[in-house]
């Protein structure tokens, strides 16, 4: 497939070839050895994004840790990040390999709150991640102003039982409280 037709947000074009047989939906152009998704989520052609998410044998990954969700982030296209989100396959946690920066990092400093409370809901983003500057999301939004984003890395985490508590339960339940005389 050509990436042209999705870089171009030819979605009529793009449905039509993705009927054929012949067409290999992950043909990364030569240049830049980016695929028609990644073209796709960079300049935020949200139906192309989703007709080629449809498919189950589409690439989610390219060159330099620059991913389809990567492109998407750095353009601010909530609506294709959320796309991208809803599939088990997207690893969020993927960095650049010039930067060293993730998704949320990258979300982070541009100020695009909306989608970094989606990357948050994911779970799987580690907020706390030092990038190769060695700041977290937090530290790279802070400078920048962005009070919602701020806001949302500041906000506290579930914790876990307390396991002091929980072991006072269990060693009196199992009647071991001789054993700590």
């Amino acid at each position: 497939m050509s990436t042209a037709v999705t870089e171009r947000g030819y979605e009529g074009a793009v449905k039509l070839l993705l009927e054929r047989n012949d067409i290999n939906p992950n043909t990364a152009n030569t240049e830049y050895c980016r695929t028609p998704l990644w073209w796709a989520a960079e300049r935020g052609h949200e139906g192309i994004v989703k007709l080629l998410l449809e498919r189950e044998d589409i690439n989610l990954n390219t060159k330099h840790g620059r991913t389809p969700l990567w492109s998407a982030v750095m353009g601010g296209y909530e609506g294709i990040v959320k796309m991208l989100l809803e599939r088990d396959d997207i690893n969020p946690n993927t960095a650049d390999t010039e930067h060293g920066r993730t998704p949320l990092e990258w979300a982070a400093e541009a100020g695009y709150e909306g989608i970094v409370k989606l990357l948050l809901e994911r779970e799987d983003p580690n907020p706390d991640r030092l990038g190769l500057g060695g700041e977290t999301a937090l530290e790279l939004a802070t400078p920048q102003g962005h009070a919602g984003v701020v806001q949302l890395l500041s906000e506290p985490k579930p914790s876990l039982p307390n396991t002091a508590d929980t072991g006072d339960m269990w060693r009196k339940s199992a009647n071991w409280e001789h054993l700590e005389q």
